[in-house]
Parts: structure tokens; C-alpha cells; sequence
């Protein structure tokens, strides 16, 4: 697992060098975090319930152009889901570092949109189970797979002084257990400093 980490930031520090040394345009860094929404896609038809979480990081984004930048990204994500029927209710909290690399193209000057891949690796995860039908709460763990990649579209704002606010959409591509395809969905609402 730590040759996985090793090698994703490697590529992600040559991706950014690359842009830099390449495109001799303006690049700039910065942190930033805000709010997720984030639910379980099964089979391709159920949406499990929705969990608040939020989350926080840093990234560095380098210029080509009048209208394109590169925005590599590294941040630690709260996500899950919560499934409830006649027997009680499933809470899965699963908390992730996401390094997505995002294309952001600016038809105006502070206006941009953004879409690129994600990947993401399960850091550490609780469950709850609460029955009504039961004496008490039953345990039951559900193992997530460590790694986890999506695409990401999203639409945001950023001002001269480098204060981004913005909206992104996560659907996840890989299935996040082995049965009935469960796929992550995030919705994201984020605020950004370049330092």
C-alpha cells in the first residue's frame, strides 16, 4: 500500500514540475475545503440516503494559455452512506484521501469550469447499525476497498486576489465492495486560498 502512495504523489509532483517547467506561465498554490454530500449509487438504480461530511486540502494550479489550467489536488474527504428499512438503519462513515487532477477551462476571466479523473484511498471507516427490533445496536463491519476512482465535473468562481468558491460533482467508477456495485457519489461545495 505504501508503493501506491509513493507512486501517486510522484506523479502527481512530476505532472505539476512538468507544467511548470513546460508552459513558463503564472502557477499558483493554495488550500482549500468546504462541504460534502455524499451517498452510495447500488446496481446503477438505488441511492442510498445521504451523509454531511466535509473536506480539506491543498493544491496548485499552473496555467497554459489565455484559458486552460492544470489543478492537481490532495485532500482528505469525509464520504458514506446510510441505508434504513423495516429492520433498523446502516451508517457506513468512510474517510478517504482523494488526489483528483482537474482541467479547468476560463471562458471568462473569473468564471471557470473544471472535469478531470480522481483517485482515492480509504484511510479509515465506522459503521453503525441501530434496530428497533433488536435489544440494542448490532456491529456488523463492511470492509471498503482501499482504492477508490471517479470522475469530477464542476463550475466555480476565482477572484484576482485568489479567492475561489465553487461547486463539484464525484461520481465514482469503481465498485467500493464486491457485491451489488456500489459506486460513491459526492456532491461538493468549497471555498479556496492561494497562499
Amino acid at each position: 500500500m505504501k508503493k501506491v502512495y509513493i507512486i501517486c504523489m510522484m506523479m502527481l509532483i512530476g505532472i505539476t514540475s512538468l507544467h511548470a517547467q513546460v508552459f513558463k506561465n503564472k502557477a499558483t498554490a493554495g488550500i482549500k475545503g468546504g462541504y460534502n454530500l455524499s451517498s452510495v449509487i447500488i446496481d446503477g438504480a438505488f441511492q442510498t440516503t445521504k451523509l454531511h461530511g466535509f473536506h480539506i486540502g491543498v493544491y496548485g494550479e499552473s496555467y497554459f494559455g489565455k484559458y486552460f489550467s492544470v489543478q492537481p489536488e490532495i485532500t482528505y474527504s469525509q464520504q458514506g452512506y446510510k441505508i434504513t428499512d423495516e429492520d433498523g438503519a446502516f451508517t457506513q462513515k468512510i474517510e478517504y484521501i482523494n488526489i483528483p487532477l482537474m482541467l479547468k477551462f476560463y471562458p471568462v476571466k473569473s468564471f471557470f469550469l473544471e472535469a478531470g479523473p480522481q483517485a482515492g484511498f480509504s484511510i479509515s471507516h465506522r459503521e453503525k447499525y441501530d434496530s428497533e427490533r433488536l435489544f440494542g445496536d448490532t456491529s456488523e463491519e463492511l470492509d471498503p476497498s482501499s482504492f477508490d476512482w471517479g470522475v469530477n465535473l464542476g463550475v466555480g468562481f476565482k477572484s484576482d486576489a485568489g479567492l475561489s468558491i465553487g461547486a463539484r460533482y464525484h461520481r465514482g467508477q469503481k465498485d467500493i465492495y464486491d457485491e451489488k456495485k456500489p459506486k460513491n457519489e459526492v456532491w461538493q461545495l468549497y471555498i479556496g486560498f492561494e497562499l
